[in-house]
């Protein structure tokens, strides 16, 4: 498998994200926060995690919810998959959202968000006056035929 060098500058007190298992796609976000934050039914907050990151041209980090957090308590990512860019060089934040019914509590150090590295191509449209036909056709949502 190839690896990519990411470089990071780390502002908080905690280890760089790491994969848990050897199959892993994803790296745990932690939140880097003095005080605990309560994120009340329907509340959206940026978490920050004290991680600034350098991406190499042609890829992304796409920012994930974590499934424990979604089923257990309703909490995920607001714009799930988030998208760092190569060019970004701010802070790594996590928007989250509860859309659980009750209080959610963030602490200091809580896993709040994976990560995964996407390569991605450019696109380049062009115009044309008819697009090739398809057993689908230009039928919408639940259309694919199963």
């Amino acid at each position: 498998m190839e690896k990519i060098i990411i470089d990071v500058i780390n502002k908080s007190e905690f280890e760089l994200p790491k994969y848990k298992t050897e199959g892993a796609a994803g790296l745990d976000l932690q939140a880097n926060i003095e005080n605990p934050i309560v994120l009340k039914p329907f509340e959206r907050v940026a978490v920050p995690t004290g991680l600034f990151v350098e991406i190499p041209l042609g890829y992304e980090i796409q920012v994930r919810p974590r499934s424990g957090l979604a089923i257990n308590h309703g909490v995920t990512v607001l714009n799930a998959p988030g998208t760092i860019d190569s060019d970004f060089r701010g802070e790594v934040k996590v928007i989250l959202i509860n859309l659980g019914q009750e209080d959610f509590v963030i602490n200091k150090g809580d896993r709040i968000a994976q990560i995964v590295l996407a390569k991605y191509s450019e696109v380049e449209f062009s115009v044309v006056e008819k697009l090739s036909e398809t057993k689908r056709g230009p039928r919408g949502f639940g259309h694919t035929g199963v």
